[in-house]
């Protein structure tokens, strides 16, 4: 007889049991409380965008991660592998409508075909939060204090993690001081980027075919040591004093390494990591005044980070920070003692949902003792039994799994106990 082979899932991709379910809602629920408590709207853009909207705004790194097909028109498509692009497309096209400044976070699924590794896969979910419409640092400051209260909001400590941070701007300036032509500057940008990427040596000798001179290598390595830098930057300044005003400066350091590798970003830039660097980068943003015009709108002042689902579950388990969710939304079994019982235990479930209380009814009689075993390995806290007694006498007993004790009662004194 031949052996029957299961169809596996599609490689980078994962398969959601009740269990990561409860994480995954958990996580959007924290990532909906702090965005709306700072009066952010949610939004949703397609799951496909034009490939030339990708080739033209992400840089060609992102753009050879995409997962690319075409209609039967033959348009060629992507699944989206990121959000900022889309965002920008949809604010310039209702830029003459729109109150600015907007206020708007999104949480979805995205794909970027690569290797599938801990802390990231081809398919996941992020958080996308943006403020367009401010040219201020108060803007950045307040979208990089919400990245911190997430982080704190869900139980990691300055001690644990930390957002570093830089500015585009203030990094233009100093790589023109230490004479990089202005055609070299993304260049020198992918550089930067890529010096915690790489080994020493040959990090000097990419420097070195890009151009730089002895001397301006080691007045840059002077530039990406230096812990002080950001105090000759205004809007940096603004920032930490922001993030002090929140009570969140002490997840604020200073890291002139920090530069993204995307092409659009024009000012402040940030990227969210453990303190000992094990683990990938949390999330990261910054801000892309030019963004908006680069897809045929007005030049709209933007700011923003994304955060993916994957490294921050990582590092609450690291830090033994995960919450203990219950993985079953229900909160009482309605036991059956017999067949003939059905049609009242019937009713009293629907009166339970009706009063607010979730409730999963047995549908077959079996022995009182496995339908509770069912219960406790559900992770269901009560089970109601209606036995010829509690029938009679218009009662029920209530049992609490994780301590054996019952109680009998009447039936609404039943409903008002689940519900406190």
């Amino acid at each position: 007889m031949a052996t029957k082979t299961t169809i596996q899932a599609v490689k980078g991709t994962r398969d959601y049991y009740p269990e990561a379910m409860a994480f995954r809602n958990w996580l959007y629920g924290q990532v909906r409380s702090i965005s709306e408590r700072f009066g952010y709207q949610e939004w949703e853009a397609p799951m496909l965008e034009r490939q030339e909207l990708y080739a033209a705004k992400s840089g060609e790194e992102l753009v050879k991660e995409n997962f690319v097909l075409k209609d039967r028109g033959g348009d060629d498509l992507a699944l989206r592998p990121e959000l900022t692009p889309s965002l920008a497309r949809m604010i310039a096209q209702r830029q003459d409508s729109l109150n600015l400044p907007v206020r708007w976070f999104s949480y979805g699924p995205f794909w970027r075909y690569e290797r599938p590794q801990r802390g990231r896969t081809r398919e996941f979910f992020q958080w996308n939060i943006d403020l367009i419409g401010s040219d201020s640092p108060n803007a950045d400051g307040e979208i990089i204090s919400i990245a911190a209260m997430f982080l704190r909001n869900v139980g990691l400590s300055a001690g644990e993690v930390a957002i570093h941070i830089n500015s585009r701007q203030l990094m233009d300036q100093k790589l023109t001081e230490i004479g990089v032509a202005a055609d070299r500057r993304l260049d020198a940008f992918r550089l930067i980027d890529h010096r915690d990427k790489m080994q020493p040596a040959a990090w000097d000798a990419w420097a070195v075919e890009l151009g730089l001179s002895a001397p301006q290598l080691a007045s840059l390595k002077a530039l990406l040591d230096s812990t002080e830098l950001w105090r000759e930057s205004d809007e940096l300044c603004q920032v930490f004093a922001i993030a002090q005003a929140f009570g969140v400066a002490d997840y604020l350091r200073y890291d002139a390494g920090i530069v993204r590798g995307l092409d659009y970003y024009t000012g402040p830039v940030f990227e969210g990591y453990d303190r000992a660097r094990q683990f990938r980068a949390i999330l990261g943003g910054g801000r892309y005044d030019n963004l908006v015009a680069a897809v045929g709108g007005d030049r709209i002042p933007a700011t923003g980070f994304a955060m993916g689902d994957m490294v921050i579950e990582v590092l609450l388990d690291h830090f033994g920070k995960r919450p203990n969710l219950p993985a079953s939304p229900t909160h009482v079994l309605v036991t059956l003692f017999g067949q003939e019982f059905f049609t009242p235990t019937l009713a009293l479930a629907a009166r339970l949902r009706q009063a607010g209380i979730n409730a999963e009814q047995v549908l077959e009689p079996e022995k009182l003792g496995k339908q509770i075993r069912y219960a406790d390995r559900k992770g269901i806290p009560y089970a109601l039994i209606l036995g010829p007694d509690e029938l009679a006498a218009g009662q029920v007993v209530i049992k609490t799994l994780a301590t054996g004790e019952q109680v009998t009662c009447s039936e609404e004194e039943a409903i008002q106990r689940l519900k406190a």
